[in-house]
């Protein structure tokens, strides 16, 4: 499935109020004609872990022992990730993913890369409140409007969690990628691609 819903850039950046959806759908192939210009965000949540439940309450996100670890399904989502990136010829600036092991792991299967980054983190709740909510969009927000490297792509591998607080999506099923642009004060999300949704080129 893909959507394309736009959010306004708060003059006092990177603060986002949400709008209602645009309707207009981008199909896998129209996403990955437009990673092949440059110039966007990728969102992946990081692919298929053992088990799925909330970790963040008790997880120590530096000690892997403490967390939910992506299954063997997860590696191989995450390398499957990265050659489609290669066999599309999408270009990869910085790559960032959080301090969660199941995350930078799929961002080192995938990209061979990555830079860590404890803004992309969970808050330690399940049930969150509004502040809890909102610290994870302020957070996150400016990790997608920073400017990017001239013909490159930014890619993120983050969680569920903090990509909602910022979209208004959940983002499902693991190893989804959503495709961001950041257009005249907006972030736009133009669509998204299941791990197993990659057309071969």
């Amino acid at each position: 499935m893909t959507f394309r819903i736009a959010f306004t850039l708060s003059p006092l950046l990177p603060l986002l109020a949400t709008l209602p959806a645009l309707a207009q759908d981008a199909a896998a192939d129209d996403l990955i004609a437009a990673l092949q210009e440059g110039g966007h965000v990728v969102y992946i949540r990081h692919a298929q872990t053992e088990a799925d439940y909330a970790d963040q309450v008790t997880a120590d996100p530096l000690n892997c022992a403490t967390q939910r670890v992506l299954s063997r399904t997860g590696w191989q989502q995450a390398q499957h990730i990265g050659a489609m990136f290669d066999a599309h010829a999408i270009p990869v600036g910085d790559v960032i993913a959080s301090q969660y092991c199941r995350a930078w792991q799929t961002a080192s299967l995938a990209f061979g890369t990555y830079s860590e980054n404890a803004a992309l983190n969970f808050e330690p709740a399940e049930d969150y409140t509004d502040a809890q909510f909102e610290a994870m969009r302020t957070r996150v927000e400016p990790l997608i409007a920073a400017p990017l490297a001239d013909g490159a792509n930014r890619v993120i591998v983050g969680h569920d969690d903090p990509f909602e607080a910022v979209a208004g999506i959940y983002p499902e099923p693991q190893g989804v990628a959503y495709v961001l642009q950041v257009v005249d004060g907006q972030i736009v999300v133009l669509g998204s691609i299941a791990p197993d949704a990659w057309p071969q080129p």
